[in-house]
């Protein structure tokens, strides 16, 4: 077993990633749980994944369940102050 030392703490934000064409707002899909079928990723709004599920329901009357996905990307940058934050 070997020993570590912590030489000096570094601070970090954690935020919304707006870099390398991230999407701005939060993807919505809907999948059904019954067979597994989804609405694809709508940015920003979720209404469309909400309409494909009634829809599917319509079509599969015995597919009344669905997963709700939701995907927002984060980074991780160096805060003020972090040696990381003035590497390039």
């Amino acid at each position: 077993m070997s020993a570590h030392t912590i030489i000096a703490a570094v601070e970090w934000t954690l935020g919304i990633d707006i870099e390398r064409g991230a999407p701005a707002e939060p993807l919505h899909e809907a999948q059904c749980t019954t067979c597994g079928e989804t609405s694809g990723a709508t940015e920003g709004r979720r209404l469309p994944a909400e309409v494909w599920a009634l829809q599917h329901t319509g079509s599969h009357p015995g597919h009344r369940s669905y997963r709700a996905v939701q995907t927002t990307f984060w980074r991780v940058t160096p805060a003020s102050g972090n040696p990381y934050g003035e590497q390039s």
